[in-house]
């Protein structure tokens, strides 16, 4: 991803802009910095371009994709456990002891409202952008189109998790801040921007790896209206893309470096550790620096810091002859591809000596993750990876298109279920039995936890069905824990929050 900076707080003006940025097809590459201000910004194409570019870095932060998020949402789905050696601060996802002043959840806030911050200045500035008469209308157009599509994005992910919260739809102008909006128009404003965007953005086909374009527009539009139970509305969006995706013949390759952006990908987090990762552990929730490498296979790697295993409830999930299984996890008897010595991957408590030609999973665990891991190219992940992050890909829309046939009102079964049976084929499954719509439904949750496992689906999955309460007692999931909590520093830098304004229970 270009690694272009506009650095500024969430309810202050700010006076200086950092730019930094080129093009490049698979990321957002560094090269030279200029300092401007604001006055006399996008006064030339690069700054455009910088300037948008900018909006995409704050997914590369410690608290959003880099690091926090992954572990967030795993350990708070269910999907993972966390071995004896996680962070107390991970440990409290897992069993939701958290509050208002845990730092990554508090950098999660400031990262997106950052990038909010970021998309604003590109749009609050459209004038000044078609005033250029050295850039084709086209992609100003486009460029507006991705700034939206990145502010509906971030404020998506604030609001599946916080509900209501502070609406920036402009670069504030006072330090007074902002109070909160009913979710209901953080909606309306995220829906808006992608109807926006999807109108304007490129089509996949011909846009830059890494860039939002129509079809991930259009996919996350629908995604929104899912999750606020609009069927009708999510479905048309949904099959907008038919014909457009397909499913990877292997699905492995949705996990590999070297098969990035491939016929399943909607959007990607981008990551590439050649451009540079000294940005990585300073930067806080800036998307300053160069922060172009993921810790996901540092994090949960078996043969490194092995701070995550599968559940085991979730290893249980899958059906006898589901190839996704062996492609998700490494258990006993598998072989370790990216070791030189070629040895077989053993799981239980090693014998001494350990033979020369095994290897055992630490902790007698009886999984690893092999998804996102570098093992099938080399023995130790280095702390550094460039296996982008999916956040969406065509499996997922097929199973949201299959939850929405099912539920909207006069639904068809029967497409549910060839949505479902299409994922169910290239995991080398039978079609699902599945009948009536509580069947289905049944079916559906069970396809998203095995095909989307470990890719921070669930969590957000169970709160939406009002299953957590259920399936997340375990692990002392209670009902504040719907919604996160606001950050308690928010509260000393935002004027219009009062302590009134706290979500439930925090």
């Amino acid at each position: 991803m270009k690694t272009n900076r506009i650095i500024f707080s969430i309810f202050t003006v700010f006076t200086t802009i950092v730019i930094i940025g080129a093009c490049s097809e698979k990321d957002l590459e560094l090269v030279n910095p200029n300092q401007l201000s604001p006055e006399t910004f996008f006064t030339t194409n690069a700054q455009v371009t910088s300037a948008v570019n900018a909006v995409y870095t704050n997914l590369q932060t410690i608290p959003l994709f880099t690091r926090a998020y992954f572990f967030m949402h795993d350990l708070m789905g269910g999907d993972a456990q966390g071995n004896p050696q996680l962070e107390a601060d991970k440990v409290q996802y897992y069993n939701f002891s958290f509050d208002a002043s845990h730092g990554d959840m508090s950098g999660y806030w400031n990262s997106c409202y950052r990038g909010i911050n970021k998309a604003n200045f590109v749009i609050g500035n459209q004038e000044k952008i078609n005033s250029l008469i050295t850039m084709n209308q086209t992609t100003k157009d486009k460029y507006i189109g991705e700034a939206k599509f990145m502010r509906a994005f971030y404020n998506f992910l604030l609001v599946i998790r916080y509900g209501d919260i502070p609406l920036l739809s402009e670069i504030p102008t006072s330090s007074e801040g902002k109070p909160k909006s009913p979710k209901a128009e953080v909606y309306a404003l995220i829906e808006s921007d992608l109807q926006d965007a999807s109108a304007v953005l490129l089509d996949k086909s011909v846009e830059a790896n890494g860039r939002a374009n129509k079809q991930a527009a259009i996919a996350l539009l629908g995604k929104v209206y899912l999750y606020q139970e609009k069927y009708d509305l999510a479905l048309a969006e949904f099959v907008k893309l038919n014909g457009q995706f397909t499913l990877e013949d292997d699905y492995f390759d949705n996990f590999m470096d070297e098969t990035e952006h491939g016929p399943e990908s909607i959007f990607e987090i981008e990551y590439d550790q050649t451009l540079g990762a000294n940005g990585l552990w300073g930067a806080g929730n800036a998307g300053s620096g160069a922060n172009e490498s993921t810790l996901r296979g540092q994090e949960y790697g078996w043969n490194d810091w092995f701070n995550t295993y599968p559940a085991d409830d979730l290893l249980a999930e899958y059906e006898v002859d589901d190839k996704r299984f062996e492609e998700t996890f490494y258990t006993d008897g598998d072989l370790f591809e990216g070791d030189p010595d070629q040895r077989t991957i053993r799981t239980g408590v090693a014998p001494s000596p350990v033979p020369a030609t095994e290897i055992y999973i630490p902790l007698q665990r009886q999984a690893a993750w092999r998804k996102y891991q570098n093992y099938y190219k080399r023995r130790n992940e280095n702390i550094d990876s460039s296996i982008n992050m999916k956040y969406m890909r065509y499996a997922d829309v097929l199973l949201m298109m299959a939850e929405c046939e099912n539920k909207r009102p006069g639904g068809n079964q029967l497409a549910a279920k060839g949505y479902i049976d299409q994922v169910r084929a290239r995991a080398g499954l039978l079609p699902t039995t599945a009948v009536t719509q509580a069947q289905i439904f049944e079916a559906i949750v069970h396809e998203r936890r095995v095909e989307l496992a470990g890719e921070q689906s669930r969590f957000s999955d169970l709160i939406r069905w009002g299953r957590a309460a259920t399936e997340l007692s375990g692990q002392g999931f209670a009902s504040r824990n719907v919604l996160w909590p606001i950050p308690a520093n928010e509260f000393s830098t935002n004027k219009s929050l009062t302590p009134a304004d706290q979500n439930p229970g925090y």
